[in-house]
């Protein structure tokens, strides 16, 4: 599926279109239209944690969300050897409107309950 991205993601202001590809349940591939090189692991966050957020006013005008929307939460993943050792950013998610194809990232305020680089092994079982 693609995307055009609403608003900018943070560090990558020149990505304005990616693509979404389904790895498994868990994890999905983003990558830059415009650029091959660049792509981010994903995960889908409610696999790990309780997790919520306000969208922002603005983002849900920008995404055209309202109460019938489809939409698709995923969180950036830096992938580690061994897997237990990746982190997540949870403080930025993209928010994906499947029904119009836009995306943005929000970046939470400061002070709210996720880190920008949880190890998923603090959510596994032991």
């Amino acid at each position: 599926m693609k995307f055009e991205i609403a608003t900018p993601l943070l560090g990558f202001e020149n990505v304005k279109e990616v693509t979404l590809e389904k790895i498994d349940d868990i994890f999905m591939k983003m990558q830059a239209v415009n650029d091959q090189y660049l792509s981010f692991t994903l995960i889908d966050p409610f696999v790990l944690r309780k997790y919520d957020f306000e969208v922002p006013t603005h983002i849900q005008k920008l995404l055209e969300i309202d109460e019938n929307s489809n939409i698709l939460t995923l969180n950036i993943v830096l992938i580690q050897n061994p897997i237990e050792d990746s982190v997540v950013n949870f403080i930025g998610p993209i928010v994906f409107n499947t029904d119009n194809k836009k995306a943005s990232q929000i970046i939470l305020p400061e002070g709210t309950k996720y880190g920008i680089a949880e190890k998923i092994s603090t959510f596994l079982q032991k």
